[in-house]
């Protein structure tokens, strides 16, 4: 089993209902949606060629990607159109505490240099 941790990633307030936002944590760019009733987080990076999720829009518990609209599920990471493609999302375990959004990041060797390092990158 992968050791991972709960990380800082934004205050609740700073991503509005059905937007996300880019943060850097842990040595990664992750995006984090609000979904309305809860947040959810994936990398930023779609599968197709490499769009930057968080500027998608938000629709249910997916995303669509802002260069070539491939839908992509925020739960599971996989690609929901178009239905013939490969690929998928690498996607975190979210919850809040406090009014902060925590994200489970495996750790690694970025994750120990740059534990503390929690920027928004995009707001």
């Amino acid at each position: 089993m992968t050791e991972s941790r709960w990380l800082a990633a934004t205050r609740c307030e700073l991503i509005p209902p059905r937007e996300g936002r880019s943060v850097w944590i842990g040595g990664r760019e992750i995006a984090i949606f609000n979904v309305g009733d809860g947040f959810l987080a994936s990398d930023n990076q779609c599968p197709h060629k490499g769009g930057p999720l968080c500027d998608g829009i938000v629709t249910g518990r997916s995303v669509v990607c802002p260069l070539h609209t491939w839908k992509i599920n925020l739960e599971s990471g996989a690609v929901d159109r178009p239905s013939s493609a490969a690929g998928c999302v690498r996607t975190y375990p979210v919850q809040v505490e406090d009014g902060i959004v925590m994200v489970r990041l495996p750790l690694g060797t970025a994750d120990r240099e740059i534990i503390q390092d929690c920027q928004i990158v995009q707001a």
